[in-house]
């Protein structure tokens, strides 16, 4: 997996760069200081995942953001923080991003997030998780962007319905297939049939529309 780090300070790059390139199957292949940087190494390097720091000089990691997941065959984004303040958060959902973590997460999390990300899956902090269910499951408009219309619930089969209770739970697709004894493969075939059935973009909003279902409680 080739990533790019940008963020405006050069010691957490420098930590995260040595961390990451000890990673057998994770390569660091460009380092911004700033967002405009950032939207330029993505267009260069092509890579699977850029880690974005929100704030930085000439242009924020939201705005750098959307510019990096506007383009053709777009890298995912994955934000990584010390601010993980609600508006921050809907923010980089809205951007466009696919995780969101705060900096005093492990460093080994870190570099699973970025494995989760690259493969096309959403990861979001738990604290910030908790949060996010907590408004979408509340009264008030979803901020994140393209909220997925509800499609007919007969359009959903009774597995999928158990698959997205899952999701829903923050189940990955290994502990889905654990826990309903299929395989992965076969876990992995019903979620993306959930994002094509429920136009959800991600596994963020499946999460989002599990509880607007009400296949999973909001948090207490």
């Amino acid at each position: 997996m080739r990533v790019v780090l940008a963020d405006d300070q050069p010691l957490i790059r420098s930590g995260l760069r040595v961390l990451i390139n000890d990673a057998e199957d994770i390569e660091v292949v460009g380092e911004a200081g700033n967002g405009a940087e950032a939207v330029r190494l993505s267009r260069e390097h092509r890579p699977d995942v850029v880690v974005m720091d929100i704030r930085m000089p000439v242009m924020d990691g939201i705005e750098a953001t959307g510019h990096v997941v506007a383009g053709p065959d777009p890298a995912k984004v994955l934000v990584l923080t010390t601010f993980d303040d609600d508006e921050y958060v809907y923010a980089a959902l809205r951007a466009g991003a696919s995780g969101f973590l705060v900096k005093d997460m492990a460093l080994e999390e870190i570099l699973g997030a970025i494995r989760v990300v690259a493969a096309g899956d959403a990861l979001i902090a738990p604290s910030v998780t908790r949060r996010l269910i907590q408004h979408f499951a509340g009264a008030g408009p979803a901020p994140v962007p393209a909220a997925p219309r509800r499609r007919p619930d007969e359009g959903i089969t009774e597995r999928e319905r158990e698959v997205l209770t899952l999701v829903g739970r923050g189940r990955s697709n290994a502990e889905i297939a654990a826990d309903l004894h299929i395989s992965p493969a076969t876990a992995k075939a019903h979620v993306a049939r959930l994002f094509t059935k429920l136009d959800a973009r991600d596994r963020v909003h499946l999460v989002i529309i599990a509880y607007e279902m009400g296949l999973v409680a909001p948090p207490r």
